[in-house]
């Protein structure tokens, strides 16, 4: 009989071993992981997605045109000087490029220092499953200005390379 309690301890210790080396092996987990092939639901615009899990998703270091109305589209044509209506039809542009590369495709997120924006939006540099780096891809392209808000600058000096390049060649919404 005292065998058999001490077999089935043994057996309780190790199971409760099993289990908390499980939990802590989860707790460990690189959070990117849950990120590293994702469908692109929908493009919500030129520098905003869903996620097939519902989030929404905003691309760091980007800033493209807005094409809604919005409080933020009335802000911009007062900074810039620029008709609401023109900078709606370049936000439908902006969307149009970014909807093209990613709506309806698989990616990978890679996170920079905050993961997460004051509207709980997921903050990322999106990759293709070939490479394409997506935000930089944009700017490159000529389809989005720079927004760089600390601490997520990872990318920063990069994306300011390709925004002055399209910009002296009058690429996307600079070639207008």
């Amino acid at each position: 009989m005292k065998k058999t309690a001490v077999l089935w301890f043994y057996i309780f210790i190790c199971v409760l071993f099993s289990f908390f080396s499980v939990q802590a092996g989860a707790a460990s987990e690189n959070p990117n992981d849950a990120y590293g092939d994702i469908l692109v639901k929908r493009v919500v615009d030129g520098d905003t997605v869903q996620l097939a899990t519902g989030e929404r998703l905003r691309l760091i270091g980007i800033d493209t045109p807005e094409m809604h109305e919005s409080d933020k589209l009335y802000r911009d044509s007062r900074r810039s000087g620029e008709d609401v209506k023109e900078i709606k039809r370049m936000g439908k542009r902006s969307y149009e490029f970014t909807r093209g590369l990613l709506e309806g495709k698989r990616v990978r997120l890679e996170f920079d220092v905050e993961k997460r924006d004051k509207y709980d939006r997921l903050l990322a540099y999106v990759y293709l499953p070939d490479g394409t780096f997506v935000n930089a891809e944009i700017v490159k392209a000529g389809y989005a200005s720079l927004l760089s808000i600390p601490p997520n600058v990872k990318y920063a000096d990069l994306f300011l390379g390709l925004y002055r390049q399209a910009r002296e060649e009058k690429k996307g919404l600079w070639g207008e």
